[in-house]
């Protein structure tokens, strides 16, 4: 069963962290290292927080073996084995192991140690609670722990401050995470520090907050154990912590987004009501960015009786803030409820207290007419413009991650669109975007097709209907003709009247550059 160790964590002492990731290093104690050790089958598995297949894959002796069964899979090893793996006396003094209760000699760990492969194949090792580096199918709760005096802790101090490691949604947020070289980044609800981690190949300067002061000290042995240079460390809510500081190039935040009764597990629940929190900061977040700054925040919003959920989110957006809001998943309230039901393991306790606490959840859904809870990503831009960008949209398809630079580069084309107007638009040269594949759609032998698509395998991998006319221009697009003389050559290559696809054409090339079709030529 996973447990919260009792004991103070561990410090973020640079001579003994070094210590501890040369001997994880020289043991193979890598994502590459546990991948080959384990394969591919028992790898994913632990990913789910199963852990049978890891333990059948490390019943020898080596040293990996021993650190996958100390790090991950929370087992006692006898401290001699675990002496030929890492310099046990300085990780007992350092509060990275304490004895095994119940077994002369052996050791265990007090935290969780993940090795991470970073984006450029980085070695780096995310530290979180016990068996809470991913949610998995248990939950992050279930039976109250038990202390190593053998009685049971109240669920405030086992669960209510529990600090996760590397899950999904610490995966999505860090994909998106725009990477343009920056001044000062700002990583909003840290938690185990993943995307302060991430930040800080590109930062100079890296803020990471938390309300919760373990999840502080998550962070910075985080950063430490991954040879990061530290973070400045803020505890508080929201941008309390940051109040007074200096603005943002860039905010990043996986916040406490799960819409809940309450706020009973500190790191998923905002204690806000309904999608309160969210909201909040997404309007908060233009005045502690500098001009041309991003914030990227996942989140959840509820979709409620007679409102469109897009105009609702869209609301939010503060003035001068450019938007792209993306809805990945949605849920109706019954299949919500009961997913963070499970996360915190109320499934597998009292069912008479599970029936109360589903109803409550249900009871203030409905309350405010919600239906259902839509989950994705939003991206600001503080622009100041005069007439601001927002753009609102459900995407459930398959996307190629990193998009951090297709992010990037969507803004960028909605400046080139809001300052060019019809008549230089048609001046203007394209090119096609790398990869975009075209369709034709129609009965097997016949002259020609119903309709072409375009189709881009990379990135949002969208795909998008045109005629003819759109095909063809598409097609021509390298670089080297302007829309007009290339809309002149298909006039009079299909006899279409030149002034009427002049006409109509702007409005099909604005989609396409708005979606990533096309790319302007800047000269």
């Amino acid at each position: 069963m996973a447990r919260v160790s009792t004991n103070a964590l561990p410090e973020p002492v640079s001579e003994e962290v070094r210590r501890l990731r040369e001997a994880l290093l020289g043991a193979g104690f890598t994502a590459d290292g546990l991948l080959e050790l384990l394969g591919a089958p028992a790898y994913a598995a632990l990913a789910r927080g199963e852990t049978v297949p890891a333990l059948r894959a490390t019943r020898g002796h080596s040293p990996l073996e021993t650190l996958v069964r100390l790090f991950l899979l929370q087992q006692p090893v006898p401290a001699e084995q675990a002496r030929a793996a890492l310099p046990v006396e300085e990780a007992l003094a350092g509060r990275w192991l304490e004895p095994a209760d119940g077994s002369d000699g052996a050791v265990r760990a007090t935290v969780d140690v993940r090795p991470y492969s970073g984006p450029e194949g980085q070695d780096w090792w995310i530290v979180s609670d016990l068996g809470r580096a991913v949610g998995g199918a248990q939950g992050v709760g279930g039976p109250l722990d038990t202390g190593r005096d053998g009685a049971e802790e109240t669920e405030s101090a086992a669960r209510q401050d529990v600090v996760l490691g590397v899950g999904g949604a610490s995966t999505t947020l860090a994909g998106i995470m725009i990477t343009t070289p920056v001044g000062r980044a700002l990583d909003l609800g840290t938690g185990s520090g993943v995307q302060a981690l991430h930040a800080s190949r590109f930062a100079t300067h890296v803020t990471a907050t938390d309300l919760n002061p373990r999840a502080l000290r998550f962070a910075a042995l985080t950063l430490a154990l991954s040879g990061a240079a530290p973070a400045d460390l803020r505890r508080g809510s929201l941008f309390e912590p940051v109040a007074d500081e200096e603005p943002y190039d860039l905010i990043v935040s996986n916040p406490p987004f799960v819409i809940s009764p309450g706020a009973r597990l500190t790191y998923r629940d905002g204690g806000m009501a309904g999608d309160d929190l969210c909201r909040t900061l997404v309007q908060q977040a233009a005045r502690h960015l500098a001009p041309g700054g991003y914030c990227q925040l996942l989140a959840n919003w509820e979709h409620r009786e007679g409102e469109d959920w897009r105009e609702r989110v869209g609301a939010w957006v503060p003035p001068g803030c450019d938007a792209w809001i993306v809805q990945r998943e949605e849920q109706d309230v019954t299949q919500y409820a009961e997913l963070w039901l499970r996360d915190a393991g109320d499934h597998r306790g009292d069912p008479a207290a599970y029936a109360e606490r589903y109803d409550a959840w249900l009871e203030e859904f409905a309350a405010r007419g919600t239906r259902a809870v839509g989950f994705g990503w939003i991206t600001l831009r503080r622009s100041d413009a005069d007439q601001p960008s927002v753009l609102a949209e459900e995407w459930p398809h398959p996307v190629e991650q990193p998009l951090g630079e297709v992010i990037r580069a969507h803004f960028e084309r909605q400046d080139f669109l809001r300052r060019t107007h019809d008549e230089a638009l048609l001046e203007h040269r394209f090119v096609l975007a790398d990869e975009v594949v075209q369709e034709q759609v129609g009965a097997p032998g016949a002259e020609d097709p119903e309709y072409v698509v375009l189709r881009q395998n990379r990135g949002m991998r969208r795909a998008v209907t045109v005629d003819t006319v759109g095909a063809g221009f598409a097609g021509v697009c390298d670089g080297t003709l302007s829309a007009s003389r290339i809309l002149e050559a298909i006039g009079q290559l299909l006899g279409e009247d030149i002034a009427e696809l002049r006409r109509r054409t702007p409005e099909s090339i604005r989609l396409l550059v708005e979606q990533g079709f096309l790319v302007p030529v800047t000269d």
